[in-house]
């Protein structure tokens, strides 16, 4: 892959466009630990990045595709300064991110804290405001350390 220039003046590091199937993850998941250590991240690290953009990826599948087998996501992640920036672009309907919120830790059941993991391994991650030809757009940034 060859390296280019990001708008906001980084280094795109990885680009990569995947079915949104969770049978694709496990690639994306060993190409983003491979890319995050190349970038002098430590291996806790790099792992809070994979589980963040795991998290996320699931999230898209299972809500904003809602089980559609013909999704796709593109992954990139740009390296700007002392920080990688990953960004998770879909092509599903456009999603309120207000509604987009963490269940409250005290409701003890089986899943929806991937928003809490996601905030709690990333130093930053929000929706930026979605793409002229349609879909969603969500950034997460993780200082290299």
């Amino acid at each position: 892959m060859s390296r280019k220039r990001a708008p906001a003046g980084g280094e795109v590091v990885l680009r990569q466009r995947f079915a949104a199937r969770a049978g694709e993850l496990r690639a994306v998941r060993e190409a983003v630990r491979r890319e995050a250590l190349a970038q002098g991240c430590a291996p806790e690290c790099a792992g809070d990045i994979v589980m963040a953009v795991d998290e996320a990826c699931q999230n898209i599948i299972r809500h904003a595709y809602a089980g559609r087998a013909d999704g796709e996501i593109v992954i990139e992640i740009e390296r700007v300064a002392s920080e990688l920036v990953v960004s998770l672009r879909d092509f599903a309907p456009p999603v309120d991110p207000s509604r987009v919120r963490p269940r409250d830790l005290d409701d003890l059941r089986p899943g929806g804290l991937g928003t809490h993991l996601i905030q709690e391994a990333m130093d930053g991650a929000a929706f930026a405001p979605p793409p002229p030809d349609g879909g969603n757009l969500f950034r997460m940034r993780k200082r290299i350390r």
